[in-house]
């Protein structure tokens, strides 16, 4: 008797003691589910990249805008948002946000505001009536930018708008362009948009916003629409958050239903038996439970990149309980007439292929703990876990309380014989068509698939990589879910097209639309803003930099600061004069006494582009403001560029800021996912090698194994090439889960056939009795979990489109791979190692 009969004969002899044993350690295990931290976080992928280093060499030594504080804007759309009427609605706007008591509280500082109907107001308070100079002193309350706006005849009015608007006039960082579309006509007094900036204020520490920020911005979006003109929309991490969570509640409110529809109907089609589905539906609780459990006690954390482990729970205790009970009901079709018995026979048969599935998928996940990321770390952990916890329930603990079940229901009367899934009919006819071409034209198949094979293959070599944040925003539902009855229909998002609109027609102020440029060296030497110029001008000539409606780059840079300072300021403005040695207007000498200047008269503003220590200058700093949409492979090799011509002479460039480090991040962590996979693969071909060896001695047959998960992993890859879909970090974890399955099918496949040639001595006859029986038990799996996951395309986030899509294709395509490409293999592969050794090695 093999080691898998005398386990097999354990389990089903004392299957009550099994049972008590196994509900007393879900006890103990699930008792610490309640501990895992129920809310979402998002997983921390740290770098300690030159980039990162920089970014926060930048933030721990100038005075970084926007710190402790996050924005909202308000964009106003109308026939012409400069009109009067709209800048002043604007103004009574903020003194709403000001006077409402979900607001109020989480501004920022003194002026949270920054809008154009503030630089406009504010020239029109400060006007003497005749040059429109500015005067010195404080800037008007709201109250006086009202009442100055209100007091303006029309002439007046469009007067002062094109002296605040005039091209040629002199502007500081209260530019007036920064706050008007794109395709805004410089000069003109008409505009089709504006947008306004509300500050709010935040601890900088904080992984996600508080809630009264978030309700003070959706308060926000409410009063916008309320006093606009015209249309108004706002936009906001919190409004983001919100309305992302909510989309995502409303697509599994309006899917899980139907998932579960589909997928119990097409357990009922393979079972027959509601009895069975009831056994397995419990069995995947159980088996979450345990995942839960062990995060409990582990102390992990729900991150967003663990949300995709349930999934591959959910399959695989689909496929090992179709199997197991599968393998139940053909020992029975056999002549195996008492249920503990017929178990005995089905669980050896089919335990050995079960446990290496659990070992090769669950270590494949383990070697995640080579990756220096430690969400990646953690998700191996609790997968593996939930692997192994598969293992227990469904090899464990499903064959004993069956084994109880229908000894019961057959001693009161009930006939618990059932036919097994695929064995008879139009199924086993489906299912044989592997196996016959097996027969007739294995070379063929093969050739057929290594050309698929190829194609995707080559497609993986130019399958996008980038990651854009908009494809994580929900979309507006399609009109007939809008028809769907009752609470099922969702609701309306435009936070997509609010995003679009604002990357196309506004420059950003968020971090992540901004690239920073350290210089460090000697900063005082003659030539170093001429450097930095030259960088200016490679920045305005790139494809990622955004640039405002004047058609010049939003650039931040010591040479801005010292050009606002001296247009204000006759002692730096001589000073600068007398340094530029060549009339270029850039300051080539005597830098260090520029900057102490600059210092003097605006220590703040040269605080956020020239860092000082101790007296001596030790950097500047130059901010590219980059468009929206542009991916970050090409801001980070354009802005590397723009780094590389300002470098020389004793001066080191670094090209850094929030898309550059999340794109070093993000290659970072799909080449440990990819290298991961890789080594995933490794290890399972290795593991099954001495399964082979051992039990067959045959350890050629791991590659064998292994080659239809690779050539299911290549036609995934063309499919999404084809389809436009990004490998990044979020699908390559999906496509890592999708073969984990593919790989159990493979394994499924090989174990039988070897199984079963044991006993017919015949490649034909084997290969049609294992696509008859395994086969069935993949079919069913196939199908539940593919259309289970498919359900997902109909969601509302694209994220979870691209789950289901990526992973019910991967999933159907491992299934073909396993019943049509890999019979041909085994032929072949027999053929080969046949010649060489003969049926009896096989037959043991």
């Amino acid at each position: 008797m093999s080691y898998a009969e005398r386990y097999a004969d354990a389990v089903t002899t004392y299957s009550e003691v099994v049972l008590a044993v196994m509900l007393v350690a879900t006890l103990i295990v699930g008792s610490a589910a309640g501990d895992v931290e129920s809310g979402l976080t998002i997983a921390g992928f740290d770098s300690d990249s030159e980039e990162a280093q920089k970014l926060e060499y930048l933030r721990s030594n100038f005075a970084v805008e926007g710190e402790n504080a996050t924005a909202v804007q308000v964009v106003f759309r109308g026939e012409n948002a400069l009109s009067k009427e709209s800048l002043l609605a604007e103004l009574r706007f903020q003194r709403a946000l000001l006077d409402d008591a979900r607001v109020a509280p989480t501004l920022q500082g003194r002026q949270p505001f920054v809008g154009l109907s503030n630089v406009v107001a504010t020239a029109a308070a400060r006007s003497d009536g005749s040059s429109g100079s500015p005067s010195a002193g404080p800037p008007p309350s709201l109250d006086e930018q009202i009442r100055a706006l209100e007091s303006l005849s029309a002439t007046e009015y469009e007067q002062l708008l094109q002296r605040v608007l005039d091209p040629d006039r002199e502007r500081g960082e209260g530019d007036p362009y920064e706050l008007l579309p794109s395709s805004y006509e410089p000069g003109s007094t008409e505009a089709k948009a504006r947008v306004m900036v509300v500050f709010q204020a935040i601890d900088g520490g904080a992984d996600e916003l508080p809630s009264p920020v978030v309700d003070g911005q959706q308060a926000t979006a409410d009063l916008a629409d309320e006093y606009a003109t015209g249309e108004a929309f706002a936009f906001g991490q919190g409004i983001v958050d919100e309305e992302a969570t909510r989309a995502t509640g409303e697509s599994f409110a309006f899917i899980s239903p139907f998932a579960f529809l589909l997928v119990v109907v097409v357990l009922l089609l393979a079972y027959r038996d509601l009895l069975d589905v009831l056994l397995g539906l419990v069995g995947v609780v159980l088996v979450l439970v345990w995942m839960g459990g062990f995060m409990g006690w582990a102390g992990i954390g729900v991150t967003q990149i663990l949300i995709a482990v349930p999934f591959l729970l959910i399959g695989l205790s689909i496929d090992y309980a179709l199997h197991v009970v599968m393998r139940y009901r053909e020992a029975r079709e056999d002549g195996e007439d008492s249920p503990r018995s017929a178990m005995a026979v089905g669980l050896g048969g089919v335990v050995v292929a079960l446990a290496a599935t659990t070992f090769t998928t669950g270590v494949g996940f383990l070697s995640n703990l080579v990756s220096p990321i430690g969400s990646i770390q953690e998700f191996g952990v609790v997968a593996a876990a939930g692997i192994v916890s598969t293992f227990l329930v469904f090899a464990v603990l499903l064959p004993a309380l069956k084994v109880e079940l229908d000894a019961l229901l057959e001693r009161i009367g009930f006939d618990r014989d059932k036919r097994a899934f695929g064995r008879a009919g139009v199924t086993s006819r489906l299912l044989g068509v592997g196996a016959g071409l097996a027969r007739r034209v294995p070379v063929a198949v093969v050739l057929i698939a290594l050309v698929l094979t190829a194609g995707g293959g080559y497609a993986a070599t130019d399958v996008d990589t980038s990651i854009a944040q908009e494809d994580f925003l929900p979309r507006d539902s399609p009109e007939w879910m809008d028809a769907m009855p009752g609470g099922l229909a969702p609701g309306d998002y435009q936070i997509r097209e609010n995003a679009e609109y604002l990357d196309d027609n506004f420059v950003q102020e968020r971090e992540s639309a901004r690239v920073e440029i350290l210089v460090e060296g000697d900063v005082t030497a003659p030539g170093t803003l001429d450097r930095m110029e030259t960088g200016r001008a490679e920045a305005a000539d790139t494809d990622s930099a955004a640039t405002l409606a004047d058609g010049q780059p939003r650039v931040l840079d010591a040479l801005t600061v010292i050009r606002s300072v001296a247009a204000g300021n006759e002692t730096v403005a001589a000073l600068v004069a007398d340094a530029d040695t060549d009339g270029d207007g850039v300051p080539d000498e005597n830098l260090d006494a520029v900057y102490d200047a600059v210092y003097a008269a605006a220590p703040e503003e040269a605080a956020r582009v020239i860092h000082r220590e101790d007296g001596e200058y030790r950097a500047l700093r130059m901010q590219v403001a980059v468009r929206g949409g542009v991916d970050g492979g090409t801001i980070t090799a354009e802005m590397r560029e723009v780094a590389a011509a300002m470098a020389g002479d004793g001066l080191t460039v670094t090209a850094t800021g929030s898309p550059i480090v999340q794109e070093v991040v993000q290659q970072g962590l799909l080449r440990t996912l990819v290298e991961t996979f890789l080594v995933t693969l490794g290890i399972i071909t290795a593991f099954l090698a001495g399964i082979f060896w051992r039990r067959y001695r045959a350890p050629s047959l791991a590659v064998v194994t292994v080659l239809p998960v690779v050539a299911a992993l290549a036609w995934i890859l063309g499919v999404m090439y084809l389809l436009g879909i990004p490998f990044n970090t979020e699908t390559a974890v999906i496509t890592s889960i999708a073969i984990g399955i593919g790989v159990d099918y493979a394994i499924h496949v090989s174990e039988r056939f070897l199984e079963e040639l044991a006993e017919v001595a015949d490649v034909g006859t084997a290969l049609d009795r294992t696509v008859a029986g395994t086969g069935g038990a993949l079919l069913a799996s196939c199908v539940t979990t593919a259309s289970g996951f498919g359900v997902l395309a109909l969601a509302l986030v694209p994220s979870l489109q691209r789950f289901g899509i990526v992973t019910g294709t991967t999933i159907v395509f491992a299934f073909v791979a396993s019943v049509l490409v890999l019979p041909s293999l085994l032929t072949l592969w027999w053929r080969y190692r046949g010649h060489r050794a003969g049926v009896e090695s096989i037959a043991g």
